[in-house]
């Protein structure tokens, strides 16, 4: 059984995919052992108390500096003695000693098909509206492991989001979920589950 941490800083549509992936059976063998958030008000904590998940919020507000801050989430992290860490739309900087703790057993979700629109800067609407600004026809999703890096981990899942004529950055946004994020995420998660997923020479090798 593999025991997931989901990190998520917002409302937790795609930690949503998650727990219906769990319990739809499209993700097997896995137990949702805990949720964190870095923001006391995001509305994935609700969601993760109305599905009797444990969830904690750690925010950096709460800490005197970011050294202190960073101790606490790795040690929360740990409380849960995840298998893999997954992060949600979290939006703070994953502190390097929890990148080395958990190497390979880190993924992300990013609104983009890698290597375009990603790395800093680029997280939330940001990335919508840069695709549309550049005009491009196809978009999509990437799940990745995490790596010192933003955005730069090995590639596990990607999927193909075409754009559409009058698309505001908000509308591909929610195009962009449900047709790529909601399902690679729970799918990334099922294969690794299951032992199909492995990292080689620094790339993610995937068996059918």
């Amino acid at each position: 059984m593999l025991n997931i941490v989901v990190m998520v800083s917002g409302g937790g549509t795609n930690l949503q995919a998650i727990i219906d992936g769990v319990a739809g059976g499209t993700i097997t063998n896995t137990k949702i052992a805990g949720v964190i958030s870095n923001n006391k008000n995001a509305y994935a904590l609700e969601r993760a108390e109305q599905n009797n998940i444990p969830a904690r919020c750690v925010s950096p507000k709460d800490f005197e500096d970011r050294e202190a801050f960073n101790r606490a989430l790795l040690e929360t992290v740990n409380s849960f003695h995840p298998d893999l860490v997954v992060l949600a739309g979290f939006l703070v900087v994953i502190p390097a000693t929890m990148i080395e703790a958990y190497r390979n057993r880190m993924i992300n979700v990013h609104p983009s098909l890698i290597p375009s629109f990603c790395g800093k800067g680029y997280y939330g609407l940001k990335v919508h509206e840069a695709a549309l600004e550049r005009g491009v026809k196809v978009t999509g999703a990437t799940v990745h492991f995490v790596d010192e890096g933003t955005d730069t981990g090995p590639i596990i899942l990607q999927k193909a989001v075409e754009t559409e004529p009058g698309d505001t950055p908000q509308i591909l946004q929610r195009r962009v979920m449900e047709q790529a994020e909601w399902k690679i995420l729970p799918r990334a998660i099922d294969l690794i589950a299951n032992g199909k997923v492995h990292v080689e020479d620094g790339k993610a090798v995937v068996e059918p």
